[in-house]
C-alpha cells in the first residue's frame, strides 16, 4: 500500500477516486510542524534558525500519521502546489524521517483523473528553495509581528497586532480615508446638446435620427465651464446657431477578451458581478478546486488551483477549448492564433490561470445537482475562460466633430456612436460585460459638411468628487497592482485588519477606526519602511528570488533585521503615547468611593474605578456612548436551564456578560464553572469551509474556532459572519 499525504480533508474523497487500489489517502489539515505558539521560536544569534515544534492540537494526526506510515509500502508527498504546500511537504518529511531528496514529492494542479495519474509517474525531490522562500515569510513575519505587537500595545492600546503585510495594507485604507476627508469638491458643468441632421433624406433609413454630442471646446482649446455664469454665456453665445460636421470618422474597432482569472480577479468579479464577499469567495473557490458533490457522481473537482497569478493556460486546455468553441459556436468565434496573455512582471507563475478541469462540463450541466453559490462562481469562472479563448467582438464606429456656423468663435461638440457588428467573446460572456443591458449611442449617416439643428441643450451642474473608499474587491485590486502580498494573502489580511478592529464597514464599503488611524501614524513614524509600499513590494520580489535560488534566504532576513532591531530601540525609547487618557466622571465606585473613569480598551469604551489597581471595579450594566455620555443599560436577568454543572451538581444559568451569553453555574460563587453557549452564526472557516463556534479560553475571553478542530485549527478574535481570515490572522492570535 502506498500513502499519499495531502493537506485538505474535502479532497480525500476526490484524490482517493482517481487513485484506486493501492493506495490510501491521508489528509494532514494544513502544517503539523510550525513555529511554537507561546514563544518567540527563533534562535536570531544562530543566523535566524527556525525552532520548529510539533503542534499540540496535531498530536494526534501525527501519530495516526506515523502508524500508517508504518505499515506502507511507499510514501508520497502530494501537498498544495505552492510555496505553503511545499513546506508543509518538508515538515512532514522530517517527522516520518524521508529523505527530502528522494522521489518522494508529487503534485497536482487540478484533481483529475489524468493529473493524479500524471502526477504518479513524475515523482520528484521536495523543492528546498520552495520551502526556504517560504521560511523567509514565515520568520519575516514573526519578527514583526511579535516585536512590534509589544509596542503597539504599550503605546496605543492592550493587546494590539501588527504584521508586515496587513499594517501596509491597513495604511492603504488609512491614507485613501485622508485622502477622502481633505478632498475640496470643484464645481464644473456639462452641456449636452440633442442634434438632428438640417437637411435629412426621408428616404435613407435613419437619417432624421436624433443625436447626442457633448461640448467639449472653442476654436480647438478645451474648456472647462466651472459655474453657472460661464455656462449661461455659453448658452446665449450658441442660441438658435446651425452646426457643421467639420471632422468625421467612421471605422471598425475591436473589443479584447478579458484573459482567464487568476485569484484576485476572480475574488474582484465575485463581488462586483455575483455579490460574493472575500469569504464565500474563498469557500466556494476552495470547493471547486478539492471537489463538489454532485448528485449522482459524488465528488468531482471542477476548477484548476485557486491562488495563482499566473494567466497562463496549457495548451490541451487550450486544445479543448478550441474544439469546444467552434463546435459550439462556428470557426468564426475562433482567433487565427490561440490567445496568450501577458503575465505580470512580478508574478510568481508557479500554476496556471483558474480554469474549468473539464471543458464539456457547462454550467448549466450541474446546475440542478450543486449548490447555488457552487453554481454561480463555477459558471463565473467556466464562462470566462470560454471567452477568454474566443474571437475578439467588432463594432462599427463613428466619431463626428460639429461646430457652430457664422460665428466669430467656433463652439465645438462631439459626437460618438458605435454599433456591434460581431459578437465574437461577448456570445458567451456577454451577461458581464459593461456593454449588458445598455444600448449603444446610434447616430444617423453623418458626412463631413453636413449641416445639423440643435433642438434642445441640457446643462447640468457636477462637483467632482473624492476617491471612493476601498471596497474588498477594490482592495485586493490594489494589493494585486502594488505587489503587496501574494493571492494566498489577500483574504487573510483584509480580514485580519478588520477582526483587530483597525477597519470597519460601512455598507460594503471600508473605512479605518480612530484605532486604525492611531496604529498606522505610529508604525509610520518610527518604521518608515515596513510601511512603505515599495519597501512591501521588493520584500515580496526578494521572496520570490529566494524560491528560484537566486538569493539566500537568512541574508533576506538578516537585512531586514539589522535595520528593524535598530527602529524597534528608537521608537522604545522615544515614541510618544497614544493612549487615551482616563477622563473622570461624577459616577461613584460602589466598592471603594472613588470617582469612576471612563477608560478605552482594545474592546471599546468602559467605566471603571479611578483607583486601579488597588480597586478592579468595572460598572456593568452601562454603556459609553461615541461622545462619553455614561447610558444605564437595564440588567438582563439570568436564565434557568436544565443542564447539570458537571462540577457540582447544580442547575446552570443562561448569563450575559461583556462577550455575550454563556452558561454558568448557578452555585456562583462557590462554583465558578461556565460553558460557551454557541447560539449564533459566526461564519465560515475559510481554511475548511466548517462553521465556526464560539468557545472561552484560559483567560475567559471568547474565541471563535473551527467546528472540525482538531484535524483543523483555524482561530479568530471576532466572527466572521461578514469577514474571513486565514493564517496571518492565526499569527497574529498566536502573537497575543
Amino acid at each position: 500500500m502506498i500513502l499519499v499525504v495531502i493537506e485538505g480533508f474535502g479532497k480525500r474523497e476526490t484524490v482517493n477516486k482517481y487513485l484506486g487500489k493501492g493506495y490510501e489517502v491521508f489528509a494532514s489539515g494544513g502544517h503539523i510542524r510550525d513555529l511554537p505558539e507561546h514563544s518567540f521560536g527563533i534562535d536570531i544569534k544562530n543566523n535566524f534558525q527556525p525552532l520548529y515544534k510539533n503542534m499540540p492540537d496535531k498530536d494526534k494526526i501525527i501519530k495516526e500519521l506515523l502508524q500508517k506510515a508504518k505499515n506502507a509500502d511507499g510514501i508520497l508527498l502530494a501537498t498544495d502546489p505552492d510555496r505553503e504546500g511545499e513546506a508543509i511537504a518538508w515538515h512532514i518529511a522530517y517527522i516520518l524521517g524521508l529523505d527530502v531528496n528522494s522521489q518522494c514529492r508529487i503534485e497536482f494542479h487540478e484533481i483529475t483523473e489524468d493529473a493524479v495519474k500524471y502526477a504518479l509517474l513524475n515523482p520528484r525531490a521536495i523543492d528546498i528553495n520552495l520551502v526556504d522562500a517560504q521560511q523567509a515569510r514565515r520568520v519575516l513575519d514573526r519578527l514583526v509581528g511579535y516585536k512590534l505587537s509589544p509596542f503597539l500595545s504599550r503605546k496605543v492600546a492592550p493587546k494590539l497586532s501588527a504584521g508586515r503585510v496587513q499594517s501596509v495594507t491597513l495604511k492603504l485604507v488609512v491614507d485613501r480615508e485622508r485622502e477622502i476627508i481633505n478632498f475640496k469638491p470643484e464645481e464644473y458643468w456639462v452641456l449636452t446638446a440633442t442634434m438632428k441632421k438640417k437637411n435629412a433624406d426621408p428616404n435613407v433609413p435613419n437619417d432624421d435620427m436624433e443625436f447626442k454630442a457633448t461640448f467639449n471646446s472653442v476654436d480647438g482649446k478645451k474648456v472647462k465651464i466651472k459655474n453657472a455664469e460661464q455656462m449661461q454665456r455659453l448658452l446665449e453665445n450658441i442660441k438658435d446657431k446651425e452646426y457643421e460636421v467639420y471632422n468625421i470618422k467612421k471605422g471598425e474597432t475591436y473589443s479584447n477578451p478579458n484573459p482567464p482569472y487568476i485569484t484576485s480577479s476572480m475574488q474582484q468579479d465575485a463581488l462586483n458581478k455575483i455579490g460574493f464577499s472575500l469569504k464565500k469567495t474563498t469557500s466556494v473557490a476552495q470547493k471547486l478546486y478539492e471537489g463538489v458533490d454532485i448528485k449522482g457522481e459524488g465528488k468531482s473537482a471542477l476548477v484548476t488551483y485557486i491562488r495563482t497569478d499566473s494567466t497562463r493556460v496549457a495548451p490541451q486546455a487550450q486544445t479543448a477549448a478550441k474544439e469546444y468553441i467552434i463546435k459550439n459556436y462556428g470557426a468564426e468565434y475562433y482567433p487565427d492564433k490561440p490567445n496568450i496573455y501577458k503575465t505580470k512582471k512580478d508574478a510568481q507563475d508557479a500554476h496556471e490561470a483558474i480554469r474549468p478541469v473539464n471543458i464539456n462540463r457547462t454550467p448549466e450541466s450541474i446546475k440542478d445537482k450543486v449548490e447555488t453559490d457552487v453554481y454561480k462562481l463555477y459558471k463565473l469562472i467556466y464562462e470566462r475562460f470560454i471567452a477568454s479563448q474566443m474571437s475578439k467582438a467588432k463594432y462599427y464606429s463613428v466619431s463626428a466633430d460639429l461646430e457652430t456656423v457664422d460665428t466669430d468663435k467656433k463652439f465645438q461638440f462631439k459626437a460618438t456612436g458605435k454599433a456591434l457588428q460581431f459578437a465574437g467573446y461577448m456570445k458567451v460572456y456577454k451577461s458581464y460585460t459593461e456593454e449588458e443591458d445598455k444600448e449603444q449611442e446610434k447616430m444617423p449617416n453623418l458626412e463631413k459638411g453636413d449641416l445639423c439643428l440643435a433642438l434642445n441643450y441640457k446643462d447640468e451642474q457636477k462637483f467632482t468628487k473624492p476617491p471612493a473608499r476601498y471596497t474588498e474587491a477594490s482592495l485586493v485590486k490594489t494589493m494585486e497592482e502594488k505587489g503587496i502580498g501574494r493571492p494566498a494573502t489577500y483574504t487573510p489580511t483584509i480580514t485580519n485588519i478588520a477582526s483587530r478592529n483597525y477597519t470597519e464597514k460601512d455598507g460594503k464599503y471600508i473605512k479605518p477606526t480612530e484605532l486604525g488611524f492611531k496604529v498606522t501614524d505610529i508604525l509610520t513614524k518610527y518604521f518608515e519602511n515596513i510601511m512603505s509600499l515599495s519597501f512591501t513590494a521588493e520584500m515580496e520580489t526578494e521572496l520570490d528570488e529566494i524560491a528560484d535560488g537566486k538569493l539566500v534566504w537568512q541574508d533576506v532576513v538578516k537585512e531586514f533585521w539589522t535595520d528593524f532591531e535598530q527602529q524597534l530601540l528608537v521608537a522604545g525609547e522615544t515614541a510618544e503615547s497614544l493612549k487615551s487618557a482616563p477622563i473622570e466622571t461624577d459616577e461613584i465606585c460602589e466598592k471603594c468611593g472613588s470617582k469612576m473613569v471612563i477608560r478605552e480598551g482594545k474592546f471599546g469604551k468602559f467605566l471603571s474605578c479611578s483607583n486601579y489597581p488597588t480597586c478592579k471595579n468595572i460598572a456593568k450594566d452601562v454603556k459609553i456612548t461615541d461622545d462619553n455620555k455614561i447610558v444605564k443599560v437595564e440588567p438582563v436577568e439570568d436564565i434557568e436551564t436544565d443542564l447539570v454543572c458537571e462540577k457540582c451538581g447544580a442547575k446552570m444559568l443562561i448569563k450575559t456578560g461583556k462577550f455575550g451569553k454563556f452558561y454558568g453555574c448557578s452555585n456562583y460563587p462557590t462554583c465558578k464553572n461556565i460553558k460557551a453557549l454557541d447560539e449564533g452564526n459566526y461564519g465560515v472557516c475559510p481554511k475548511c469551509g466548517k462553521s465556526l463556534v464560539r468557545r472561552l479560553n484560559k483567560q475567559k475571553r471568547y474565541f471563535y474556532g473551527c467546528s472540525g478542530y482538531p484535524d483543523c485549527d483555524f482561530i479568530s478574535n471576532k466572527p466572521l459572519n461578514e469577514n474571513t481570515a486565514t493564517s496571518e490572522t492565526n499569527e497574529t492570535n498566536k502573537n497575543e
